[in-house]
Protein backbone atom coordinates (compact mmCIF):
# COMPACT_ATOMS: atom_id res chain seq x y z
CA UNK A 1 0.00 0.00 0.00
CA UNK A 2 2.89 2.21 0.70
CA UNK A 3 4.36 1.68 -1.93
CA UNK A 4 1.59 2.51 -4.56
CA UNK A 5 1.16 5.97 -2.45
CA UNK A 6 4.85 6.28 -3.45
CA UNK A 7 4.57 5.38 -6.50
CA UNK A 8 1.47 7.84 -6.99
CA UNK A 9 3.29 10.22 -5.64
CA UNK A 10 6.50 10.56 -7.39
CA UNK A 11 4.08 9.59 -11.10
CA UNK A 12 3.40 13.24 -11.32
CA UNK A 13 6.73 14.05 -10.77
CA UNK A 14 8.23 12.11 -13.13
CA UNK A 15 5.52 13.14 -15.98
CA UNK A 16 6.27 16.60 -15.52
CA UNK A 17 10.02 15.94 -15.79
CA UNK A 18 9.23 13.82 -19.05
CA UNK A 19 6.42 16.97 -20.38
CA UNK A 20 8.86 19.66 -19.66
CA UNK A 21 11.50 17.65 -22.46
CA UNK A 22 8.89 17.44 -24.66
CA UNK A 23 7.89 20.71 -24.09
CA UNK A 24 11.17 21.85 -24.82
CA UNK A 25 11.38 19.90 -28.14
CA UNK A 26 8.07 21.24 -28.63
CA UNK A 27 8.49 24.74 -28.41
CA UNK A 28 11.49 24.50 -31.07
CA UNK A 29 9.19 22.20 -33.62
CA UNK A 30 6.92 26.09 -34.54
CA UNK A 31 10.70 27.39 -36.29
CA UNK A 32 11.70 24.19 -37.64
CA UNK A 33 8.69 23.42 -38.84
CA UNK A 34 8.00 26.75 -40.32
CA UNK A 35 11.57 27.62 -42.00
CA UNK A 36 13.55 24.16 -42.87
CA UNK A 37 10.57 23.11 -45.68
CA UNK A 38 12.38 25.61 -47.61
CA UNK A 39 16.02 25.94 -46.09
CA UNK A 40 17.17 23.44 -49.01
CA UNK A 41 16.04 25.61 -51.96
CA UNK A 42 16.73 28.92 -50.73
CA UNK A 43 20.26 27.76 -50.14
CA UNK A 44 20.42 26.36 -53.75
CA UNK A 45 18.85 29.20 -55.35
CA UNK A 46 21.54 31.74 -53.38
CA UNK A 47 24.19 28.84 -54.88
CA UNK A 48 23.25 29.13 -57.83
CA UNK A 49 22.77 33.00 -58.52
CA UNK A 50 26.41 33.31 -56.84
CA UNK A 51 27.65 30.96 -59.79
CA UNK A 52 25.52 32.39 -62.47
CA UNK A 53 27.29 35.60 -61.45
CA UNK A 54 30.54 34.68 -61.62
CA UNK A 55 30.33 32.46 -65.29
CA UNK A 56 27.56 34.10 -66.52
CA UNK A 57 26.04 37.36 -65.73
CA UNK A 58 23.36 37.92 -67.91
CA UNK A 59 21.25 35.44 -66.15
CA UNK A 60 20.91 39.21 -63.89
CA UNK A 61 18.93 41.11 -67.27
CA UNK A 62 15.68 42.21 -66.41
CA UNK A 63 14.51 40.42 -69.57
CA UNK A 64 15.82 37.01 -68.85
CA UNK A 65 14.06 37.24 -65.46
CA UNK A 66 10.99 38.05 -66.92
CA UNK A 67 11.64 34.96 -68.95
CA UNK A 68 12.63 32.70 -65.89
CA UNK A 69 9.00 34.06 -64.57
CA UNK A 70 7.62 33.02 -67.22
CA UNK A 71 8.18 29.55 -67.82
CA UNK A 72 7.66 29.30 -63.67
CA UNK A 73 4.13 30.27 -63.90
CA UNK A 74 2.23 27.15 -65.43
CA UNK A 75 3.74 25.25 -62.37
CA UNK A 76 2.74 27.87 -60.09
CA UNK A 77 -0.87 27.19 -60.93
CA UNK A 78 -0.07 23.39 -61.13
CA UNK A 79 1.78 23.49 -57.74
CA UNK A 80 -0.66 25.16 -55.92
CA UNK A 81 -3.53 22.22 -56.60
CA UNK A 82 -0.88 19.66 -56.01
CA UNK A 83 0.40 21.36 -52.89
CA UNK A 84 -3.30 20.65 -51.38
CA UNK A 85 -3.29 16.77 -53.03
CA UNK A 86 -0.18 15.46 -51.84
CA UNK A 87 -0.90 17.23 -47.87
CA UNK A 88 -3.83 15.20 -48.29
CA UNK A 89 -1.84 11.96 -48.64
CA UNK A 90 -2.54 12.07 -52.80
CA UNK A 91 -0.88 12.39 -55.87
CA UNK A 92 -1.93 12.81 -59.72
CA UNK A 93 -0.07 11.41 -62.15
CA UNK A 94 -2.47 12.86 -65.21
CA UNK A 95 -2.55 16.96 -65.15
CA UNK A 96 -0.15 16.62 -68.23
CA UNK A 97 -2.77 14.42 -69.94
CA UNK A 98 -5.79 16.60 -68.70
CA UNK A 99 -3.96 20.21 -69.66
CA UNK A 100 -3.20 18.97 -73.22
CA UNK A 101 -6.84 17.38 -73.79
CA UNK A 102 -8.80 20.79 -72.01
CA UNK A 103 -6.86 23.11 -74.25
CA UNK A 104 -7.74 20.79 -77.23
CA UNK A 105 -10.81 21.21 -76.90
CA UNK A 106 -11.20 24.58 -75.77
CA UNK A 107 -9.02 24.65 -79.48
CA UNK A 108 -11.03 23.16 -81.41
CA UNK A 109 -14.33 25.13 -79.89
CA UNK A 110 -12.70 28.47 -81.46
CA UNK A 111 -10.96 26.90 -84.47
CA UNK A 112 -13.73 24.93 -85.72
CA UNK A 113 -17.37 26.02 -83.91
CA UNK A 114 -16.60 29.34 -83.69
CA UNK A 115 -17.01 29.78 -80.02
CA UNK A 116 -16.30 32.81 -78.34
CA UNK A 117 -12.87 32.70 -76.92
CA UNK A 118 -14.07 33.59 -73.00
CA UNK A 119 -16.78 30.59 -73.67
CA UNK A 120 -14.10 28.31 -74.68
CA UNK A 121 -11.71 28.45 -71.86
CA UNK A 122 -14.63 28.40 -69.74
CA UNK A 123 -15.86 25.25 -71.52
CA UNK A 124 -11.63 24.12 -70.91
CA UNK A 125 -11.73 24.73 -67.36
CA UNK A 126 -15.66 22.58 -67.20
CA UNK A 127 -13.70 19.88 -68.70
CA UNK A 128 -10.76 19.85 -66.33
CA UNK A 129 -12.43 19.94 -63.73
CA UNK A 130 -14.66 16.86 -65.22
CA UNK A 131 -11.38 14.96 -65.16
CA UNK A 132 -10.45 15.84 -61.66
CA UNK A 133 -14.01 14.77 -60.47
CA UNK A 134 -13.54 11.32 -62.32
CA UNK A 135 -9.93 10.70 -61.25
CA UNK A 136 -11.77 11.43 -57.47
CA UNK A 137 -14.52 9.14 -58.03
CA UNK A 138 -12.10 6.24 -59.42
CA UNK A 139 -9.90 6.60 -56.56
CA UNK A 140 -12.69 6.92 -53.95
CA UNK A 141 -15.32 4.56 -55.20
CA UNK A 142 -13.71 1.92 -57.13
CA UNK A 143 -10.96 1.88 -54.25
CA UNK A 144 -7.75 2.18 -56.91
CA UNK A 145 -4.88 3.53 -55.14
CA UNK A 146 -4.14 7.23 -56.32
CA UNK A 147 -1.01 6.40 -58.10
CA UNK A 148 -2.55 3.83 -60.42
CA UNK A 149 -5.44 5.35 -60.68
CA UNK A 150 -4.10 8.74 -62.11
CA UNK A 151 -1.62 6.75 -64.23
CA UNK A 152 -4.53 4.47 -65.59
CA UNK A 153 -6.53 7.82 -66.42
CA UNK A 154 -3.05 9.73 -67.69
CA UNK A 155 -3.45 7.36 -70.78
CA UNK A 156 -7.11 7.85 -71.33
CA UNK A 157 -7.20 11.74 -71.04
CA UNK A 158 -4.13 11.11 -73.76
CA UNK A 159 -6.03 8.70 -76.18
CA UNK A 160 -9.36 11.20 -76.14
CA UNK A 161 -7.37 13.96 -76.81
CA UNK A 162 -5.85 11.78 -80.07
CA UNK A 163 -9.35 10.47 -81.12
CA UNK A 164 -10.78 14.23 -81.16
CA UNK A 165 -8.09 16.13 -83.06
CA UNK A 166 -6.16 13.25 -85.04
CA UNK A 167 -3.00 14.14 -84.24
CA UNK A 168 -3.26 17.32 -85.79
CA UNK A 169 -2.16 21.12 -84.36
CA UNK A 170 -4.04 23.92 -83.87
CA UNK A 171 -2.89 27.04 -84.24
CA UNK A 172 -3.23 31.08 -84.10
CA UNK A 173 -6.09 31.95 -81.85
CA UNK A 174 -7.43 35.15 -80.89
CA UNK A 175 -6.88 37.46 -78.22
CA UNK A 176 -6.78 37.00 -75.05
CA UNK A 177 -5.66 33.70 -75.30
CA UNK A 178 -1.96 34.91 -76.56
CA UNK A 179 -2.14 37.71 -74.37
CA UNK A 180 -2.19 35.46 -71.31
CA UNK A 181 0.11 33.54 -72.61
CA UNK A 182 3.21 35.77 -73.37
CA UNK A 183 1.79 39.12 -73.15
CA UNK A 184 3.61 41.68 -70.43
CA UNK A 185 2.04 44.32 -68.13
CA UNK A 186 3.92 47.53 -68.28
CA UNK A 187 5.83 46.66 -70.81
CA UNK A 188 8.26 43.89 -68.75
CA UNK A 189 6.19 41.84 -66.49
CA UNK A 190 4.60 38.22 -67.62
CA UNK A 191 0.71 38.00 -67.63
CA UNK A 192 0.91 34.31 -66.79
CA UNK A 193 3.24 34.98 -63.89
CA UNK A 194 0.57 37.21 -62.39
CA UNK A 195 -2.15 33.97 -62.78
CA UNK A 196 0.76 32.14 -61.36
CA UNK A 197 1.19 34.15 -58.06
CA UNK A 198 -2.61 34.92 -57.85
CA UNK A 199 -3.02 31.02 -57.92
CA UNK A 200 -1.01 30.56 -55.04
CA UNK A 201 -1.77 33.71 -53.14
CA UNK A 202 -5.50 31.94 -53.54
CA UNK A 203 -4.13 27.99 -52.69
CA UNK A 204 -2.88 29.94 -49.11
CA UNK A 205 -6.13 30.87 -48.25
CA UNK A 206 -7.25 27.50 -49.31
CA UNK A 207 -4.53 25.69 -46.88
CA UNK A 208 -4.61 27.73 -44.03
CA UNK A 209 -8.06 29.47 -43.74
CA UNK A 210 -10.74 27.09 -45.04
CA UNK A 211 -11.94 23.55 -44.54
CA UNK A 212 -10.30 22.25 -47.87
CA UNK A 213 -6.95 22.90 -46.45
CA UNK A 214 -7.35 22.08 -42.71
CA UNK A 215 -9.12 18.60 -44.25
CA UNK A 216 -5.96 18.10 -46.23
CA UNK A 217 -3.51 18.20 -43.34
CA UNK A 218 -5.68 15.95 -41.19
CA UNK A 219 -6.25 12.87 -43.95
CA UNK A 220 -2.85 13.11 -44.64
CA UNK A 221 -1.53 12.99 -41.20
CA UNK A 222 -3.52 10.49 -39.98
CA UNK A 223 -6.64 9.28 -42.46
CA UNK A 224 -8.07 6.63 -39.93
CA UNK A 225 -7.96 9.77 -37.42
CA UNK A 226 -9.96 11.94 -39.31
CA UNK A 227 -12.87 9.62 -40.47
CA UNK A 228 -13.30 9.35 -36.85
CA UNK A 229 -13.52 12.97 -35.95
CA UNK A 230 -16.59 13.33 -38.92
CA UNK A 231 -14.28 14.09 -41.70
CA UNK A 232 -15.82 12.76 -44.90
CA UNK A 233 -12.63 11.38 -46.54
CA UNK A 234 -14.02 10.36 -49.83
CA UNK A 235 -15.31 13.70 -50.28
CA UNK A 236 -12.51 15.70 -49.76
CA UNK A 237 -10.70 13.57 -51.85
CA UNK A 238 -12.82 14.44 -54.92
CA UNK A 239 -12.64 18.55 -53.91
CA UNK A 240 -8.97 17.94 -53.99
CA UNK A 241 -8.62 15.91 -57.49
CA UNK A 242 -11.29 18.34 -58.67
CA UNK A 243 -9.61 21.51 -58.28
CA UNK A 244 -5.97 19.73 -59.18
CA UNK A 245 -8.21 19.05 -62.34
CA UNK A 246 -8.77 23.13 -62.79
CA UNK A 247 -5.76 24.30 -61.93
CA UNK A 248 -4.43 21.67 -64.89
CA UNK A 249 -6.94 22.89 -67.20
CA UNK A 250 -5.71 26.94 -66.15
CA UNK A 251 -2.68 25.55 -67.23
CA UNK A 252 -3.70 24.69 -70.52
CA UNK A 253 -4.73 27.38 -71.85
CA UNK A 254 -1.77 29.35 -70.71
CA UNK A 255 0.45 26.35 -72.40
CA UNK A 256 -1.77 27.41 -75.63
CA UNK A 257 -1.67 31.21 -75.49
CA UNK A 258 2.24 30.93 -74.82
CA UNK A 259 2.86 28.81 -78.18
CA UNK A 260 -0.43 30.10 -79.75
CA UNK A 261 -0.70 26.52 -80.56
CA UNK A 262 -1.79 23.02 -78.80
CA UNK A 263 -2.02 19.33 -79.60
CA UNK A 264 -2.56 16.01 -78.41
CA UNK A 265 0.82 15.20 -77.48
CA UNK A 266 1.38 18.57 -75.54
CA UNK A 267 2.54 19.27 -71.81
CA UNK A 268 4.46 16.04 -71.61
CA UNK A 269 6.67 16.95 -69.04
CA UNK A 270 4.09 18.50 -66.52
CA UNK A 271 3.52 15.90 -64.17
CA UNK A 272 7.37 15.15 -63.18
CA UNK A 273 8.37 18.92 -63.02
CA UNK A 274 5.29 19.78 -60.63
CA UNK A 275 5.65 17.03 -58.33
CA UNK A 276 9.10 17.55 -58.31
CA UNK A 277 8.67 21.34 -57.59
CA UNK A 278 6.39 20.41 -54.79
CA UNK A 279 8.47 18.02 -53.10
CA UNK A 280 11.11 20.21 -53.55
CA UNK A 281 9.63 23.11 -51.59
CA UNK A 282 9.30 20.90 -48.36
CA UNK A 283 5.77 19.26 -49.18
CA UNK A 284 6.33 15.87 -47.57
CA UNK A 285 5.96 13.17 -50.00
CA UNK A 286 3.77 11.34 -48.10
CA UNK A 287 0.65 13.50 -46.72
CA UNK A 288 0.50 15.70 -43.61
CA UNK A 289 2.33 18.82 -44.23
CA UNK A 290 2.53 21.23 -47.55
CA UNK A 291 3.32 25.08 -47.58
CA UNK A 292 2.43 27.11 -50.72
CA UNK A 293 5.65 29.38 -49.79
CA UNK A 294 8.10 26.29 -50.48
CA UNK A 295 6.51 25.47 -53.84
CA UNK A 296 6.73 28.92 -55.21
CA UNK A 297 10.73 28.40 -54.05
CA UNK A 298 11.00 25.15 -55.58
CA UNK A 299 9.24 26.17 -59.12
CA UNK A 300 11.48 29.19 -59.23
CA UNK A 301 14.71 26.98 -58.44
CA UNK A 302 14.00 24.40 -61.48
CA UNK A 303 12.78 27.44 -63.63
CA UNK A 304 16.14 29.36 -62.57
CA UNK A 305 18.28 25.93 -63.21
CA UNK A 306 16.72 25.38 -66.49
CA UNK A 307 17.07 28.72 -67.66
CA UNK A 308 20.70 28.87 -66.66
CA UNK A 309 21.67 25.68 -68.65
CA UNK A 310 20.31 27.10 -71.64
CA UNK A 311 22.44 30.14 -70.76
CA UNK A 312 25.44 28.16 -70.61
CA UNK A 313 24.60 26.29 -73.56
CA UNK A 314 24.27 22.79 -71.92
CA UNK A 315 21.92 20.08 -73.65
CA UNK A 316 18.18 19.51 -72.86
CA UNK A 317 19.35 16.37 -71.27
CA UNK A 318 21.24 17.71 -68.84
CA UNK A 319 18.67 19.68 -67.75
CA UNK A 320 16.48 16.79 -66.68
CA UNK A 321 20.13 15.34 -65.08
CA UNK A 322 20.11 18.47 -62.60
CA UNK A 323 16.41 18.47 -62.08
CA UNK A 324 17.07 14.80 -60.68
CA UNK A 325 19.93 16.01 -58.71
CA UNK A 326 18.23 19.03 -57.05
CA UNK A 327 15.01 16.79 -56.28
CA UNK A 328 17.56 14.53 -54.24
CA UNK A 329 20.21 17.02 -52.54
CA UNK A 330 16.49 18.84 -51.39
CA UNK A 331 15.31 15.93 -49.86
CA UNK A 332 18.30 14.78 -48.29
CA UNK A 333 18.85 18.15 -46.95
CA UNK A 334 15.58 18.77 -45.65
CA UNK A 335 15.54 15.16 -43.68
CA UNK A 336 19.13 15.87 -42.46
CA UNK A 337 17.52 19.11 -40.97
CA UNK A 338 14.81 17.30 -39.74
CA UNK A 339 16.85 14.61 -37.82
CA UNK A 340 19.64 17.24 -36.25
CA UNK A 341 16.50 18.83 -34.48
CA UNK A 342 14.45 15.85 -33.73
CA UNK A 343 16.41 13.25 -33.85
CA UNK A 344 13.67 10.40 -33.25
CA UNK A 345 11.64 11.98 -36.46
CA UNK A 346 11.66 10.15 -39.35
CA UNK A 347 11.06 11.68 -42.61
CA UNK A 348 7.90 10.06 -43.80
CA UNK A 349 5.70 11.06 -41.02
Amino acid sequence: MANVEMNSVNKPAALRSGASKNLGRTMELPWVQRYINVAGPVVMIIALSIAMLIFEPRFFELGNLMIVLQDAAIYMVLGMAMTLVITGKGIDLSIGAVAALSGLIMAMLIKDHGVNVYVAMIAAMLVGTTCGIANGLVITKLRVPDLMATLAMDVIYRGLGLVLAAGTVLARFPEPLPTLGRGHVFGFFPVAAIVGLAALAIGYVLYHHTRLGRYAIAIGGNREAAQLTGIDVDKQKIYLYALMGLCAAIAGILLTGRLNAIQSTAAVGFTLHTIAAVIVGGTVLFGGRGTMFGTLVGVLLLAMVTNALVLLRFQFFWQLVAAGVIIISSIAFYAYLRRRNNPDARFDE
